[in-house]
């Protein structure tokens, strides 16, 4: 989780590097039950996105890093063809199911989003509830949103932000986890609106931003949520295995996780956490 470098070297695409990054990637997000997180914690990003995108009947969306389809379900019901692209397969059925009991019909497809599997111009709208953040390219994942948007469409992303709950989250596993990749970036950064901007450059207009945040009421405690984590998200599970043979490494990483839940509780009596997001659309040119 540190800031690359330009002298930071990328892997290829489909190169052996490639390819053992993005294995390791897919481990850590079907660990847990990720898609419980989605539902319990994170459930409005979906309908966020599909009413700042005006996604309606007959529009093309592509949900980039979809999971379970936090936002391909609420698009399908609001009449577009979808299609709910991941990385990790793993994540599918639950979405799938969903989509069975509502009766919506929508295409799960299996896919980098450094390396999408669509055609340029593709998709109408192109959207990412706390998704794409998570490819380690920045970069190479912006090129992709703009690629497959076809001119005039729109792209919408929900991202963590830097200093908000969930960027500070990273911050303090940050010591307790393994070197990042070659090349790789703090997701978070994808909540900075300069580096987003940058990253999607002269290649879009009209963009919109604004810094909401999600209102989480369900722990008891303000350290309750590393124990949810711990069980359910999958960086968190990965920091934890990866210093599982150290006492010491695993306190302290209790310790970090637990200052953050108590920095960040607003709550008089009870735990109320708010965990910061910036929404972020624009058009392509």
């Amino acid at each position: 989780m540190t800031d690359t470098t330009a002298t930071d070297p990328v892997p290829g695409p489909n190169s052996d590097a490639d390819r053992a990054l993005k294995a390791k990637h897919r481990t850590m997000w079907a660990a847990g039950d990720y898609p419980r997180v989605a539902t319990e914690i994170i459930a409005e990003f979906g309908p966020t996105l599909v009413e700042a995108c005006q996604i309606g009947p007959g529009d093309r969306v592509l949900d980039v890093a979809a999971g379970s389809g936090n936002v391909a379900l609420p698009a399908a019901a609001a009449g577009a063809q979808v299609v709910a692209s991941d990385l990790t397969p793993e994540l599918f059925p639950g979405g799938q199911q969903a989509a069975a009991e509502r009766g919506l019909e929508l295409e799960w497809r299996e896919g980098d989003a450094e390396a999408l599997p669509f055609e340029d111009g593709a998709f109408d709208k192109v959207v990412s509830a706390v998704g794409v953040m998570f490819a380690p390219h920045h970069q190479l994942a912006a090129d992709e949103l703009v690629r497959v948007c076809r001119s005039g469409g729109t792209i919408g992303l929900v991202s963590w932000t830097p200093g908000g709950f969930i960027g500070q989250m990273f911050a303090a596993m940050k010591p307790f986890a393994p070197p990042p990749p070659p090349g790789a970036q703090p997701p978070p950064l994808w909540g900075d609106e300069e580096h987003v901007r940058a990253l999607l450059g002269d290649r879009v207009e009209g963009v919109t931003t604004d810094k909401r945040a999600v209102r989480v009421e369900q722990f008891d405690q303000p350290e309750g949520y590393r124990e949810y984590f711990k069980s359910y998200y999958g960086p968190t599970i990965a920091a934890y295995n990866f210093n599982s043979a150290d006492p010491a490494k695993v306190a302290g990483l209790d310790d970090a996780l637990a200052e953050v839940g108590r920095r960040f509780d607003i709550g008089d009596g009870s735990t109320v956490l708010e965990w910061e997001y910036l929404l972020l659309t624009c058009q392509v040119v």
